[in-house]
């Protein structure tokens, strides 16, 4: 294969190093994306997390300050 493509077998193994690396990376990322995935299975944005948050904030001010 180096023959073919006029290069030495340092450069062959640097490059299979950086394309393992890569995939590896990648498929840790993946992984990643299914475990988020179930960590929210009712598909909250981050617009909605924002909006419950005010809204339990609300609540508990208003339970302090004796309304409902």
């Amino acid at each position: 294969m180096a023959k073919e493509e006029s290069r030495n077998l340092s450069e062959l193994f640097r490059e299979a190093f950086r394309t393992y690396r890569i995939e590896r990376v990648r498929r840790r990322l993946q992984a990643d994306l299914e475990y988020a995935r179930t960590r929210n299975p009712k598909g909250y944005t981050e617009a909605d997390v924002e909006r419950l948050v005010d809204e339990e904030r609300g609540r508990m001010f208003a339970k302090r300050s004796g309304g409902k």
